[in-house]
């Protein structure tokens, strides 16, 4: 189990991050700009509530005035209900508008994310824990979502609300208004220290969560093999560690947010108490009436309410940044290689290929393959055998261009495959893979994955030549059942024989083969392999295997040693040089 501190994200450009947050919301200008006006609208009327209250409080009489005007406090009560009244619906109004403002964002950079998953190399989900980026596509764009529903409009209204105080503050009795500002610094140097403080343990929450996620995506999927070897109690004490991770750094996160509403509650309650005191001197001085007072101190309350709102949900808006860092640096992640700008469509494909002297490494200065020479004449089987760890699956990731040689070429149909399209070169290749993939739907539309345009004839060939279709007649729907999640309801040995079924029916030259009978019995496995070969006629085809007695007539025998291709030719020929094939074709047999 890896440490968790190796998944331990620290924060980068938060102010870049917002900036590029703000980008995705100028999309919806025009909805944010009715936004503003329904937000303007609204605190507006609710900013006329104190002047009016004070209004009211002074036409109750005073020493001078003695007598309350009750019509005048009917009128300005009345006037308060409406305005009061409108401005919940205004608000309501925002409130909805910029929840469907945040899901199309949402939906935006789901859209991005995933359109830059399909564009990301094979390398990237080699290095990357699936669970991880599962949580960057759901949890993270989740949270980021609902701060833009909900916190934007609370920002939003918190400065109208501040700035319309202030002004109000000061048409009421501006000297009074020097004892609010007196807080203000306070409010900024402690607000800015606590950000400063909590927007690491934000991230950290964020990445624990995808760390989390990634080991869970795991657990899930080799749930088979914890219970065969009695591991499920191990792995409930590995996932506590994750776990404890994770509720630690959501804890520490909140914990030091949490301090900030309290405290900057305490600078607010400080600054009303000033704002009596020195109020009630100006009052016995005869500088302000009762009502001034009294629409001053509901205004200071307008003032820093706001300032203690935006402090309490401080964590959330960091949470959101941290989050959307995670993100972006997805988007930011390098694509794979783009096309040569003069690259061509590999179109009448042959099937020849040719590696010269490819070397390649995943990782620098530890070569997987070295100096590499192989030549596939068109309509060949061509079989690459070796110990585990030699190479061979990095040949197909080479061939299929998932990884590009660190030198050397790889030619098909005599020109280098870099000189084509990534797409069109991808589609000259038919691939089955060891870990076979179904997806969520029927049987027929697994098998014509490939090709949307067959046929029910074609499809029902491929099935019958893969040896799988009268399993497919058994079942209650024939080819219209549907498969369950990663092919749940099928045996593993089915589902590679409907991948071997797929790109049977897939009209390409060339075929890669790595293992793909390995879930197959033996004579299944001999059938499939005589219903291919006629079925591949004139086509090229690449198998990897590690049965050496499911390769005797292939054309040519390529064994792969330490770096390189140790020997090569065909079974006969190979046998008779003693070498490497020999021992391991007799090793098979001891």
């Amino acid at each position: 189990m890896p440490p968790l501190s190796s998944k331990t994200e620290k924060p980068k450009d938060a102010k870049g991050t917002l900036i590029r947050l703000l980008g995705y919301l100028g999309r919806y200008r025009v909805g944010l700009f009715f936004g503003v006006l329904l937000s303007v609208s609204a605190n507006i009327c609710s900013l006329l509530g104190p002047k009016l209250a004070g209004s009211a409080i002074s036409a109750m009489g005073d020493e001078k005035n003695p007598g309350v005007d009750f019509d005048r406090v009917y009128r300005f009560a009345a006037m308060m209900l409406v305005l009061y009244v409108f401005s919940s619906v205004i608000t309501y109004l925002l409130s909805f508008l910029m929840m469907n403002i945040g899901r199309s964002v949402g939906r935006k950079l789901r859209s991005d994310v995933m359109d830059k998953l399909m564009r990301l190399p094979v390398g990237y989900f080699d290095t990357h824990q699936t669970g991880d980026i599962i949580s960057r596509v759901s949890y993270d764009i989740d949270v980021i979502s609902n701060s833009l529903s909900t916190d934007i409009t609370q920002i939003l209204s918190s400065i109208i609300t501040v700035v319309g105080a202030f002004i109000f503050m000061l048409h009421v009795y501006a000297p009074l208004v020097l004892v609010v500002v007196l807080m203000i610094p306070f409010y900024i140097m402690y607000t800015r220290y606590m950000m400063r403080k909590t927007r690491p343990l934000m991230s950290k929450r964020s990445a624990m969560y995808g760390s989390m996620n990634g080991f869970s995506e795991e657990m899930f999927a080799g749930q088979k093999t914890i219970q065969a070897y009695a591991h499920e109690a191990q792995s409930d004490l590995d996932f506590a560690v994750y776990n404890d991770g994770a509720s630690d750094a959501f804890y520490n996160a909140d914990f030091q947010a949490a301090k900030i509403g309290p405290t900057v509650g305490f600078f607010t309650n400080v600054s009303l108490a000033l704002t009596a005191t020195v109020g009630s001197i100006f009052y016995m001085k005869h500088k302000m009436d009762i009502g001034q007072i009294a629409s001053f101190i509901l205004y200071t309350r307008k003032f820093s309410g706001p300032i203690n709102e935006v402090a309490n949900i401080s964590n959330e808006i960091l949470s959101a940044l941290a989050a959307a860092e995670r993100v972006f640096r997805l988007l930011n992640e390098p694509e794979e290689t783009a096309d040569l700008l003069d690259a061509t469509e590999l179109t009448d494909v042959t099937g020849n290929v040719e590696l010269k002297d490819v070397t390649f490494s995943y990782v620098p200065e530890k070569p997987i393959l070295n100096g590499v020479n192989l030549k596939a004449d068109a309509g060949k089987l061509i079989a690459i055998v070796g110990p585990t760890g030699a190479g061979k699956t990095t040949i197909i990731n080479l061939l299929m261009r998932f990884y590009d040689p660190v030198s050397g070429e790889i030619l098909v149909d005599g020109q280098e495959h870099r000189n084509y399209t990534m797409r069109s070169l991808r589609k000259a290749y038919a691939m089955v893979l060891q870990d076979t993939w179904v997806f969520h739907g029927t049987i027929y539309e697994n098998i014509a994955y490939g090709r949307s345009d067959a046929t029910k004839e074609e499809v029902v060939a491929a099935a019958k030549a893969a040896h799988i279709h009268k399993y497919i007649m058994c079942l209650s729907n024939g080819y219209d059942t549907v498969i369950t999640e990663d092919g749940g309801n099928i045996s593993k040995g089915q589902k590679q024989l409907l991948t071997i079924a797929r790109a049977m029916l897939y009209d390409a030259k060339m075929l890669i083969l790595d293992e793909a009978t390995s879930n197959v019995d033996t004579r299944t496995e001999r059938q499939i392999q005589s219903a291919m070969r006629t079925l591949m006629k004139d086509k090229t085809c690449f198998v990897i295997a590690h049965r050496l007695s499911t390769i005797r007539n292939a054309d040519r025998i390529l064994v792969i040693g330490g770096g390189n291709i140790a020997e090569q030719g065909t079974h006969e020929e190979l046998m008779a040089q003693k070498g490497a094939y020999y021992r391991l074709y007799m090793s098979q047999w001891e």
